[in-house]
């Protein structure tokens, strides 16, 4: 399901349906407000949003209802707990960077943080992350590898996650930033992947070529992956788009591109872009709208100077002095924080 932007409707009864209409999709057409277009400005911005297709039974009368959605509701006066499952390569050290801006920012969210070992064939690790996110509502994510080299029944920590909470939908906001440079401009595409079925397509020629005709894309799991990925790279890469995999009752935020960066852990190198924007997918989740806003502007200010720029975007930037210059800028902005 596409919606291309050289004519926008004003809501999804336009979308232009593939031969195979996806589950996302038949889901999308249900949602409170109209699916896709009632939530998908809200998501890189401070807006209240609610997850897609939260109403997966939503009858057509009650299509165009309000959402009645709402939050994990905070404890323990008035704070938020939330699972952090760090995961492997560079999501750690970004995980704790996530917390140390958290912190910075007196962000009242307190994390329950999980360790997956992704090495071994045991699922105690998956099994004790999913009942946080049970108990929590809510979590931040990073990638975790699929090891290959074990027994044939392994199977991927990420895909146990996802089906046994029922994330049936992934959601991913690739647009142009400000900074960074790249050869297509103006680029602004919401792409909505299934996360438990699968099929291949045909679309990626037409997709680099010209993606700024793209508006909303609804895409199967194994295709969207593909699609997903090429849209990062047409922004500037797999360290500057965050994700969100949405449920009826839990959602997990992440990077957007499912790729640990093994290769370049522990060395200070890594963008932390993407993990600190899927934070702020998290805050605005929580409904935590002025804290999401704060920090979200503080990384694209960031990204507007080239000497914070790493080296994914051919900079020399450490991922300790984007953090540090995103806290100086929020810090001078005026807002509480601690010292840095």
């Amino acid at each position: 399901m596409l919606r291309r932007r050289s004519s926008l409707p004003s809501d999804s009864s336009h979308l232009a349906t593939s031969s195979r209409p996806s589950r996302v999709g038949e889901e999308a057409e249900k949602a409170p407000g109209g699916g896709a277009n009632a939530w998908a400005h809200g998501i890189w911005s401070a807006e209240p949003t609610s997850p897609p297709f939260h109403n997966r039974a939503c009858a057509t009368a009650s299509c165009h209802q309000k959402s009645t959605y709402t939050p994990p509701p905070a404890q323990y006066g008035g704070r938020h707990t939330v699972t952090l499952i760090p995961g492997d390569g560079i999501g750690p050290e970004l995980a704790n960077h996530v917390q140390e801006l958290f912190r910075f920012c007196c962000v009242p969210v307190d994390f329950e943080v999980v360790n997956v070992d992704s090495s071994v064939s045991s699922e105690d690790d998956i099994n004790s992350a999913i009942m946080a996110i049970r108990r929590n509502g809510v979590a931040l994510k990073g990638n975790l590898e699929t090891n290959h080299n074990l027994p044939a029944f392994y199977k991927s920590r990420n895909n146990l996650l996802r089906t046994t909470l029922d994330l049936y939908a992934n959601v991913m906001h690739c647009r142009s930033l400000p900074g960074v440079p790249t050869r297509h401009h103006n680029i602004d595409i919401m792409i909505i992947r299934e996360n438990t079925e699968g099929e291949y397509s045909s679309l990626e020629h037409e997709l680099v070529s010209r993606p700024q005709q793209f508006d909303v894309m609804v895409m199967p799991n194994l295709y969207g992956n593909v699609v997903s990925n090429i849209c990062a790279g047409l922004v500037g890469g797999p360290g500057l788009v965050p994700g969100a995999n949405y449920g009826r009752d839990y959602a997990v935020f992440e990077m957007g591109t499912r790729n640990t960066g093994r290769s370049i852990a522990k060395r200070n190198v890594a963008n932390p872009t993407a993990m600190l924007l899927a934070s702020c997918l998290l805050l605005d989740h929580l409904k935590l709208h002025a804290y999401a806003a704060m920090i979200r502007q503080a990384v694209l200010c960031a990204l507007t100077d080239t000497r914070m720029h790493t080296q994914d975007l051919g900079g020399q930037g450490s991922t300790s002095e984007v953090v540090h210059f995103i806290m100086k800028a929020i810090q001078s902005t005026g807002p509480l924080t601690v010292s840095i």
